[in-house]
């Protein structure tokens, strides 16, 4: 038990840190690059890397079974939800109220979870709200106006990547890896796909920058993140797996002010206090039914 807390801890570190940190290597791997180009040739990439070296190293394939459910919950999470946020924005949303909305997702997941009898507790339901209110305040003065449109687009985005989330959690897949491998590149491949539909121009990174930033989103935001994500559903509660969405953004004030020479103001300090000490509540130890390893087969 011991060395699966300190592997949930890892994972959770992981997911914040890299997490919050993509934001500003998507902005930058975007330049030169169509959206969901860049977001599927980033998932396809990374798949087949961990897809392959999982096989080299004699680890089974996934049944056809296993194939059909994770390759249905890449399609919703990298689709759905990441494809979701990028129209929405494109539709007139700011990245303020984007960062709004996706906070609803931990809340979106535990009303899921419901429908596989998996019930939230009060202190997490207070750590919920919590985490939104710090989100609020945290964005209030960037302005939370946008398109009817993508304010709807974006309701719906968070909707899918909660209800594909916690699908997954309770249907066969493969190991965390190999589970990881087989949404990546289904998931990719449909972002693919989407953007030719859209009628997206495919070209390479138009500079040095964009090119590694690329590199930094197969190498650390999907394998690391996407994997620990994975991995988190797999192992402990709803409202655990989803706290990222509440610390990304305090990790992405936090580099805008050490790399950017940003300044933070009183109601932003407010909004990162209130974040995490909403994050704090959710993540204190609820015994040990918390780390729960139940991955049902159906």
């Amino acid at each position: 038990m011991i060395a699966q807390r300190g592997r949930v801890l890892l994972a959770l570190a992981s997911l914040y840190l890299v997490w919050g940190s993509t934001y500003l290597a998507m902005r930058w791997a975007i330049e030169g690059m169509a959206p969901l180009f860049m977001a599927g040739v980033r998932y396809v990439v990374a798949g087949g890397l961990i897809y392959g070296f999982r096989a080299l190293r004699g680890h089974a394939h996934p049944s056809a079974r296993q194939w059909r459910n994770a390759g249905f919950v890449g399609t919703l999470l990298l689709v759905g939800g990441n494809g979701g946020v990028g129209l929405a924005m494109e539709a007139g949303i700011n990245s303020a109220l984007s960062a709004t909305v996706v906070a609803l997702t931990p809340l979106c997941a535990a009303l899921f979870a419901r429908l596989w009898g998996q019930r939230t507790t009060a202190r997490e339901w207070l750590g919920l709200l919590l985490g939104v209110l710090g989100i609020v305040l945290l964005k209030q003065g960037d302005g939370l106006s946008g398109s009817v449109f993508g304010f709807a687009v974006l309701i719906f985005a968070a909707l899918i990547w909660s209800f594909g989330s916690m699908w997954g959690k309770h249907h066969e897949q493969p190991d965390v890896w190999m589970a990881s491998a087989v949404q990546m590149l289904v998931g990719g491949v449909s972002l693919l796909l989407v953007s030719l539909l859209r009628g997206e121009v495919w070209s390479l990174p138009a500079s040095a920058q964009s090119f590694w930033a690329l590199v930094y989103l197969v190498f650390i935001g999907a394998i690391v993140g996407f994997s620990s994500y994975v991995y988190l559903l797999a192992t402990v509660r709803p409202a655990l797996a989803t706290s990222y969405a509440y610390v990304n953004p305090v990790v992405a004030v936090a580099l805008g002010v050490w790399l950017g020479g940003e300044t933070v103001d009183a109601a932003e300090l407010w909004g990162l206090a209130v974040i995490l000490f909403g994050v704090l509540l959710v993540c204190w130890p609820v015994a040990d039914k918390s780390l729960s390893a139940t991955r049902r087969s159906e």
